[in-house]
């Protein structure tokens, strides 16, 4: 591609790990995002396990130490306090020993926990970490068809736009606009203090996610009562395949080590999801979309959400090339790929986080998708995409799809993290 020095990014990326790690757990960059998420760090013991496999179990197994008894996961842990960052730990009010915040966030956590095994120097290190945080990943998986699909239907439903990992998408428009504002509590935002407000979600959109966390507080947090109560009930095909390939991983894995009481209940789950899933294809658009199960109906958005079902290998072959062509086509009309959502629609914009810039932690889920189905040439684009971005812009949290420029938070550790994956791959390949 050029002359640039992939063991110097490499190298970087490091530096950048260790420099936001914290001891047990790592932020995602200091400032802007001064706590723990729970994908962040998931995602980022993929980087860690390059440098050290140890440090990367521990950054999950910190996370799930906060597992709540019902099984859900968090997707901010409050490991001290830090009034950079808003909503803190009060406004959540969560009541948890350790504070946290009270949704979750995209379970990548099976897949990571797979991968760290199958591609560990040391297995019976790998063996002996991952075995007894099985059942907490199978407790979680469980959770989310429990408390997110009361009616059995397959597919679960996130019930605020911060649960996605795809905050201000395009696609939860319509249904966001349906949640009130009515008596949201004065606040004053952090974010915008970090970056430029151009980049970031609008006033009305957080007014609107900080109406669900006071209703959802309201209700104490008991997750029998939320799906039912929130206005906000959206079918993500990111979510749901993310969530379908883990649940596989975990079964493998169950399977591999000898934990028994796992593996056939999470295939029963990924069978019936599979049978269910193509209600979210959008001939319009060639693609999944979303299904908002309050106005039950499909929503009229063609976002990078409709691409991730690769990484779980849903649908025909013929619509995973359809996938493909999608990307392909999209590609053609930016400089890089894959941006979060189509530049052909109105409603994209180049530099407002989840309305049009590109994620290397997508980037790297799709790319993996593309190559579990096949279609490594279209992965060897994305990923070639996803290192030129680096090389133009470094290790910016996310970029714009044409320009390059590098957007939001630097030194950003799970950019950093696939940095490193990437790299890696290719001195393997």
């Amino acid at each position: 591609m050029s002359t640039y020095d992939y063991n110097a990014a490499f190298e970087r990326a490091a530096r950048i790990l260790a420099d936001n790690d914290q001891g047990s757990y790592t932020v995602p960059t200091k400032g802007l995002y001064p706590f723990q998420w729970n994908w962040d760090s998931c995602l980022t013991a993929l980087g860690q396990r390059h440098f050290d496999e140890k440090r990367a179990f521990t950054e999950i197994e910190t996370l799930l130490a906060h597992q709540w008894p019902d099984g859900m996961v968090p997707h901010i842990v409050f490991h001290k306090n830090d009034d950079g960052y808003f909503p803190g730990p009060g406004v959540w009010n969560t009541g948890r020993p350790t504070p946290t915040s009270g949704i979750t966030q995209p379970p990548v956590l099976g897949l990571v926990l797979r991968r760290l095994y199958e591609e560990a120097r040391d297995k019976n290190l790998a063996a002996e970490r991952i075995r007894p945080l099985l059942a907490k990943a199978a407790k979680w998986h469980r959770w989310f068809y429990d408390m997110r699909d009361p009616k059995g239907t397959g597919l679960i439903a996130i019930l605020h736009p911060w649960e996605s990992g795809r905050d201000n998408s395009v696609d939860w428009d319509e249904a966001l606009a349906r949640v009130p504002t009515d008596g949201v509590e004065p606040y004053q935002r952090r974010d915008t203090q970090h970056v430029n407000a151009g980049q970031r979600p609008h006033k009305s959109e957080y007014d609107r996610y900080l109406w669900l966390v006071q209703c959802f507080r309201g209700l104490g947090w008991d997750n029998s009562k939320l799906h039912d109560a929130s206005p906000f009930q959206v079918v993500d095909p990111g979510f749901n395949a993310i969530l379908m390939r883990s649940d596989e991983d975990v079964a493998h894995l169950a399977e591999v080590l000898g934990v028994d009481g796992i593996a056939e209940d999470a295939r029963w789950r990924v069978a019936k999801a599979r049978a269910a899933f193509e209600m979210l294809w959008s001939e319009k658009h060639g693609q999944y979309v979303c299904f908002d199960r309050v106005a039950n109906k499909l929503v009229d958005s063609p976002s990078i959400g409709g691409f991730l079902p690769l990484v779980a290998s849903v649908g025909t072959p013929e619509r995973q090339r359809q996938l493909r062509d999608r990307i392909r086509a999209q590609r053609r009309q930016l400089a890089y790929g894959i941006a979060s959502h189509d530049p052909a629609d109105t409603r994209f914009e180049a530099k407002r986080y989840w309305r049009g810039p590109i994620w290397i932690i997508v980037n790297y889920l799709i790319a993996d998708g593309l190559k579990r189905c096949g279609l490594d040439d279209a992965a060897a684009e994305v990923i070639s995409d996803s290192l030129a971005l680096i090389e133009k812009s470094g290790f910016a949290e996310y970029y714009d799809p044409q320009t390059g420029e590098g957007l939001g938070g630097g030194s950003f550790t799970w950019t950093a993290a696939m940095v490193a994956e990437l790299v890696a791959s290719r001195r393997a390949a």
